[in-house]
């Protein structure tokens, strides 16, 4: 059993002085402990405080998603059709899943290896936690929660042409045999997946599930330096999660983004990397 009161938090993570809430991470992490692949499962029992930080998170998303969101993931979040009345059950997010897109949930206790996360999509397999951000700032967490994971991922994954760029990004991270070839996808895959945007009836919008994720980042990443979709320049960049983006690269349309990234992901190999690292110097 893991000890709540030695549950690692960052210093600056808002439950980090809070034993009841590490207690509660300590017990949702062994849920997932719990979880054997082939079989269901296991379920969270989530308290008010949590499915009411669930209720109020994904209310406001909705509406903001509504101005921001592009087209696509609109249509994906329609098809997956979370529940807004109470945390959802990753098991019942993961059937529905897996019959639009064939993509599957496996739960996790927290941070994972990139490999290990990366490597999993290429299986479709999304490595999603299950725990709810600290209570006390319900638009913001430090790191990936299950709001982020089913709101700002799994609605993606539920549109098929989404469910095939997540694919073929696991298939690229299996190629990387070198750490620097894996940071330089890793990189891509943060400006997209993650941080994204395109251009959509003359409207800069957004497709990454950080953007998606994030009450108060959604409403200001139009006043980023916008520049154009460029894999070699988004893998050569470096970013801070702990600060909003302040460049971002910009699709011309879902269609191009998708053209990009797919070309990109289906050829990219540690050969690749050292063709765009040569060409750089």
């Amino acid at each position: 059993m893991i000890d709540g009161d030695f549950f690692e938090l960052p210093a600056d993570h808002p439950g980090v002085a809070d034993h009841a809430y590490r207690a509660r991470r300590a017990a949702i992490a062994e849920v997932a402990a719990r979880f054997r692949r082939g079989e269901p499962i296991p379920d969270v029992t989530y308290v008010e405080e949590e499915d009411e930080v669930w209720r109020t998170v994904s209310a406001e998303l909705g509406r903001k998603h509504e101005r921001f969101a592009c087209a696509e993931y609109l249509s994906g979040a329609e098809r997956l059709a979370l529940r807004s009345d109470r945390v959802p059950q990753l098991q019942e997010v993961s059937v529905r899943l897996s019959g639009l897109t064939g993509f599957r949930i496996e739960p996790v206790g927290g941070l994972v290896q990139t490999r290990v996360f990366y490597g999993a999509l290429a299986d479709r397999t999304f490595l999603s936690t299950q725990y709810v951000r600290h209570h006390s700032v319900p638009f913001y967490t430090p790191e990936p929660d299950v709001i982020h994971e089913v709101i700002g991922h799994c609605n993606s994954l539920a549109h098929p042409a989404f469910a095939e760029l997540y694919q073929l990004a696991g298939e690229a991270s299996r190629r990387c045999e070198s750490e620097a070839a894996l940071e330089f996808f890793s990189r891509v895959f943060w400006f997209s997946l993650e941080f994204g945007v395109l251009w959509e009836q003359g409207e800069l919008r957004t497709y990454g599930a950080g953007l998606l994720s994030s009450y108060a980042e959604i409403e200001l990443f139009r006043d980023a330096e916008i520049r154009a979709l460029d894999v070699k320049a988004m893998g050569s960049m470096a970013y801070d999660i702990t600060h909003y983006q302040p460049v971002l690269f910009a699709a011309a349309s879902f269609a191009h983004a998708v053209d990009a990234l797919s070309s990109f992901f289906a050829s990219y190999d540690d050969d690749v990397f050292v063709r765009f690292a040569s060409a750089a110097a």
